[in-house]
C-alpha cells in the first residue's frame, strides 16, 4: 500500500458478519417511537457544516504515508429517489409532484413496477428458502456422479513376441470361447528367412508352428500346433472348440483337435486342394459342427467336412455372373469369408477385386449358390465383420475406405463411408458397444470410431510403430488385441466408457441404421425412376417423328402442344435436364468411365498359369 508497499490483510468468515436476513410478507408493528418534547427543546439550529464520525470498530491499521479514509456506517430509510436533477428541483414540492404524475401517466411505468415487484419477490423467496450457512450434499457418495462422464482411453497391459528370431509376420488372432484369457496367434514366415527358436526348452522346433497364449503370461505359450507347410490362417470352431482347421500356403486345408498339440490329425490331398494359398476359412452351422468353407486366391470356394477330408463336398468359383459351366479365368480371388450362426443359409465372400458375394448353402448350381455380387471397393477387401448386436450390418475394410454395408441395401453403403489418408489393413466391431468399431492402417494408426459421438473424426487414435495387420475384441469387449506386422501382439485394456454401453445407445444406433437404410432405399427408387424417365424421353421424339409424317399438313400444330407439355413437366424431368446440361458433371463422369475402362482392360490382360499337380503330371506322362 502506498509507495512502501506495506499492507495488512484481515480475513473473516462470512458467518461472522451477522445472521442471515429473512424477509416476510406481513403487517405487524415491531417498534413505534413517538417524538419527545424534551429533546425538541434542546434542538439548536445552526449553519450546515461537515463533520466526520467513526461509529464502527477500527479493523485496519493505517500508515502515516497513506491517505486517511473517512468511513461512516449508519442505516437509511429510502423512501424515494432517482430524480432527474436537470428537470426537477428536489426541494420544490410542486415540481416533484408534477414530475411524479408525468411518470405515472407513462405506459411503461406500470410494466416496470410489476417487473420490479416480481424480481424483488423472487429474490426474497430464494433468500428465505435457502440457508446460506448450511453445507449441502455432504452425505452423498463419492462415486455417485462417476458414470456421468465417460472416460475414453486404452492402456497396454502386455506384449507378446514371437518365439522365433527374426520375428515372423503376425497374420491372425482369435479368442477362445471356453477360456476368456486364452487366444490363438498365427504367424507367417513370408520372407523365407532362416529363423532361430529362442525358447529351446519349450519342445517345438518347427518354424511353421503357431501358439495359444494366456493374457497373463507373455513369456511362455500354453499350447502349440504345427504343419509341414506355412499356416496362412487358422480358425477354431465357435460351437465346439475341440476342433480347429487351418489353411496352408500350398492350398491344402488341415484339421486339428485342440486337446492334442502338434501335427494336424487330417489333411486334404494335394489333388483336392486349392491351386493357390488358402486365404479364408469359416465354420458353418450343422449338428455335428464338422463342416466349413475355405477360399483361395485362385477363385475357388470349397465346402469341406472334417470327417472326410479326401474330397470337398462342393466347389464353386467366385464369378460375378456365374453360369452352369464356370470359367476360372473370370473368378475373383477370395480374401475373407464370414458366416453368422443366426442366419444359417447365407454366407459372405469378399474378393481381391473389391466385390462382395452373397452365397447360398442350399444352392445346387453355381447360379443358385452365388446369389448376388456387389462391387464396393477398388482394391482387395481386407476384413469383414457383422455388428454383434445388429447382424444385418457389416463393417467392410478395403483400400483407403471403411464402409458399413447392409444386406437390405444392394447398391450403396447403407450407413456411413469413412476415408483414410493411408491404406487400411484391418478393422473390427466392438463386442461390448454396438456403436464402436476400430480400424488399423499401414502406418500403425489405430482409430476408434464412435458413431454416436462423431462421424467425421475418430474419438481416439493410438499410434503404433508398425502396420496393424489384424484386430479383434475379446467376447466381453474389455480387451483388444492389436497384431503388428513385425510379429508383436499388443493387448489393450479399454476403459469403462469404451466397453460398456449406455441405456439408450442400442435404441439410438438401431434408429440410425433404420433411418439410413430407408434413405438408401428411397434413393434407389428415385434412381430407377430417373432412368425410366430418361428412357421414355429418348423414345418419345422417335414416336413424334413417325406421327408427324402421317399427319395432314393442315393439322401440323404439334409444336404448340409440345411447348405446353414442356411447360408442365415435373421436377424429375427438370432435374434430368439440369444434370445433362452440367458440363463439369459430364466431364467428371467421362473421366470416371475412362478410368473404369482402363481398370477393366488391365484386368482382362491377366494371365493365369495353370500348373499340373504331381498326380496329373504322372498321368499325362
Amino acid at each position: 500500500m502506498g509507495t512502501l508497499g506495506n499492507s495488512l490483510t484481515v480475513v473473516r468468515e462470512r458467518r461472522r458478519f451477522g445472521r442471515q436476513c429473512l424477509f416476510s410478507d406481513r403487517n405487524e408493528m415491531i417498534l413505534s417511537i413517538q417524538p419527545s418534547g424534551r429533546m425538541r427543546l434542546k434542538y439548536i439550529l445552526r449553519n450546515p457544516i461537515n463533520e466526520g464520525t467513526q461509529l464502527s470498530d477500527q479493523i485496519a491499521l493505517s500508515s502515516v504515508i497513506t491517505h486517511n479514509v473517512v468511513l461512516d456506517s449508519h442505516g437509511i430509510n429510502h423512501y424515494e429517489g432517482g430524480w432527474n436533477i436537470k428537470e426537477v428541483n428536489v426541494m420544490d414540492e410542486e415540481s416533484t409532484m408534477r414530475y411524479r404524475k408525468k411518470v405515472e401517466r407513462d405506459d411503461s411505468w406500470g410494466i416496470e413496477v410489476n417487473q420490479l415487484i416480481r424480481d424483488v419477490m423472487t429474490i426474497s423467496s430464494q433468500n428465505n428458502s435457502i440457508n446460506i450457512y448450511e453445507d449441502y450434499f455432504v452425505d452423498l457418495e463419492e462415486d455417485l456422479a462417476q458414470g456421468i462422464k465417460m472416460r475414453i482411453d486404452a492402456k497396454g497391459i502386455n506384449v507378446f513376441h514371437d518365439l522365433w528370431q527374426p520375428q515372423r509376420t503376425l497374420a491372425m488372432c482369435e479368442w477362445l470361447n471356453n477360456d476368456a484369457n486364452q487366444f490363438v496367434l498365427s504367424y507367417i514366415n513370408d520372407k523365407g528367412k532362416d529363423v532361430v527358436n529362442m525358447l529351446q526348452d519349450y519342445g517345438n522346433d518347427n518354424s511353421n508352428a503357431f501358439y495359444v497364449w494366456d493374457v497373463d503370461d507373455p513369456t511362455r505359450p500354453v499350447a502349440h500346433y504345427e504343419a509341414n507347410k506355412l499356416v496362412q490362417i487358422a480358425k477354431v470352431c465357435m460351437k465346439n472348440e475341440s476342433f480347429m482347421v487351418g489353411g496352408l500356403n500350398n492350398g491344402q486345408v488341415c484339421y486339428w483337435e485342440t486337446a492334442d498339440m502338434g501335427a494336424p490329425k487330417k489333411i486334404c490331398p494335394l489333388e483336392a486342394s486349392h491351386r493357390e494359398e488358402t486365404t479364408a476359412l469359416c465354420w458353418v452351422h450343422n449338428k455335428s459342427n464338422t463342416e466349413f468353407y475355405s477360399g483361395s486366391l485362385d477363385g475357388s470356394i470349397k465346402y469341406w467336412d472334417t470327417r472326410d477330408m479326401m474330397m470337398p463336398v462342393n466347389e464353386v468359383l467366385a464369378e460375378p455372373f456365374p453360369e452352369l459351366v464356370q470359367n476360372r479365368q473370370d473368378a475373383h480371388g477370395v480374401t475373407v469369408m464370414e458366416f453368422e450362426y443366426t442366419i444359417p443359409v447365407r454366407y459372405i465372400i469378399c474378393t481381391d477385386m473389391g466385390y462382395v458375394f452373397v452365397g447360398n448353402r442350399k444352392g445346387l448350381t453355381p447360379a443358385d449358390t452365388i446369389t448376388a455380387a456387389y462391387p464396393l471397393f477398388a482394391g482387395p477387401i481386407r476384413s469383414v465383420m457383422r455388428n454383434p448386436f445388429f447382424v444385418k450390418n457389416f463393417l467392410l475394410i478395403g483400400d483407403w475406405r471403411a464402409r458399413i454395408w447392409s444386406e437390405e441395401v444392394k447398391n450403396c453403403p447403407s450407413t456411413f463411408y469413412f476415408r483414410s489418408k493411408h491404406q487400411l489393413l484391418s478393422g473390427a466391431w466392438s463386442t461390448g458397444r454396438c456403436s464402436l468399431f476400430v480400424t488399423g492402417d499401414e502406418r500403425g494408426n489405430l482409430n476408434f470410431w464412435d458413431l454416436l459421438m462423431s462421424q467425421q473424426k475418430p474419438c481416439m487414435t493410438v499410434k503404433f510403430p508398425h502396420a496393424i495387420t489384424y484386430l479383434v475384441f475379446r467376447p466381453d469387449g474389455h480387451l483388444l488385441t492389436v497384431c503388428l506386422k513385425n510379429g508383436d501382439c499388443m493387448i489393450l485394456r479399454l476403459e469403462e466408457g469404451m466397453r460398456t454401453a449406455t441405456l439408450k445407445e442400442k435404441s439410438l444406433i438401431m434408429a440410425m441404421f433404420e433411418r439410413e437404410i430407408s434413405r438408401c432405399k428411397l434413393l434407389e427408387a428415385r434412381e430407377e425412376e430417373m432412368k425410366l424417365k430418361k428412357r421414355l424421353s429418348q423414345t418419345m421424339p422417335e414416336e413424334d417423328v413417325v406421327s408427324a409424317d402421317k399427319m395432314d399438313p393442315k393439322k401440323k400444330k404439334a409444336p404448340a402442344k409440345k411447348e405446353l407439355t414442356e411447360a408442365d413437366e415435373d421436377e424429375a424431368s427438370a432435374f434430368i435436364k439440369m444434370v445433362e446440361n452440367d458440363i463439369e458433371f459430364g466431364q467428371a463422369m467421362l473421366e470416371f468411365n475412362e478410368a473404369m475402362d482402363a481398370i477393366a482392360a488391365k484386368r482382362s490382360k491377366r494371365v493365369f498359369v495353370v500348373e499340373h499337380t504331381v498326380f496329373e503330371v504322372d498321368q499325362y506322362t
